[in-house]
């Protein structure tokens, strides 16, 4: 089993792609740290991994505020002495015009999105060794539409800052990669006005939380060990329609 023994960190693993990508970690081997704000959605997470004879325990963390991410890497590595996979996968989006927009929702899309990414990168890498972290991105960081402009900019840098970091570190400590998804069949993307609205087309695939989960798990395993620094874009071929 690829992730045998491994202690594996998921943010946003309360549903969605987060979900997926956690039972995926947990029935290849991994214990899985379910990380969310969500009571509710995160222990239903675990809940599933436990009765498929999986390992997971749940996490109460808002990845927004930095004491809160700071306290967890430090309950995790308490426990289990180390991090073997790090996926950053919690987001949160506004649709509003940048003039309208409130500054205090600029900077909870970049605590949320870009911030959260940097303190667990900061905080889990001296834990690590023959780590991955996988951050998940979006097509957004590639080409965006209207009323999104935060999320797309915190896409943006958090490939930038992957970059960068694959650079700072040793393999052999970590790798670090994005995953670009394009419209997934999740909570979040039901719920954008945009795509109600038909502001935002969906050309293209529109894709299953499991199918990113096995390229977000692939990314992060020792099959992957030869890609550091660079992102896959899983977006049933989107970016290249539009």
């Amino acid at each position: 089993m690829r992730f045998e023994n491994k202690i594996c960190l998921v943010t946003g693993g309360g549903s969605g792609i987060g979900r997926a990508t956690c039972l995926r970690l947990a029935s290849e081997g991994g214990t899985v740290v379910v990380i969310d704000l969500n009571e509710q959605y995160g222990n239903e997470t675990v809940e599933t991994i436990k009765q498929h004879k999986g390992n997971a325990v749940f996490m109460k963390v808002n990845v927004g505020v930095a004491d809160e991410i700071k306290s967890c890497i430090k309950t995790v590595t308490d426990e289990y002495h180390r991090i073997d996979i790090l996926v950053n996968n919690a987001a949160f989006m506004t649709f509003t015009k940048i003039v309208d927009l409130e500054e205090n929702d600029w900077d909870k899309v970049m605590n949320v999105n870009l911030k959260s990414v940097f303190l667990f990168c900061k905080y889990s890498i001296p834990h690590m060794k023959n780590g991955a972290v996988v951050n998940v991105s979006s097509v957004h960081a590639f080409q965006t539409t209207p009323d999104v402009l935060p999320y797309a900019a915190s896409k943006g840098g958090m490939e930038a800052f992957t970059r960068g970091l694959s650079l700072e570190y040793n393999p052999t400590q970590a790798r670090f990669n994005c995953v670009a998804p394009g419209a997934v069949d999740t909570p979040m993307l039901w719920a954008n006005p945009n795509i109600k609205d038909g502001v935002e087309r969906m050309d293209g695939i529109i894709g299953k939380p499991e199918e990113l989960a096995a390229a977000i798990c692939f990314m992060a395993s020792d099959e992957a060990s030869y890609i550091n620094g660079t992102t896959l874009a899983v977006d049933g071929n989107r970016l290249n329609i539009l």
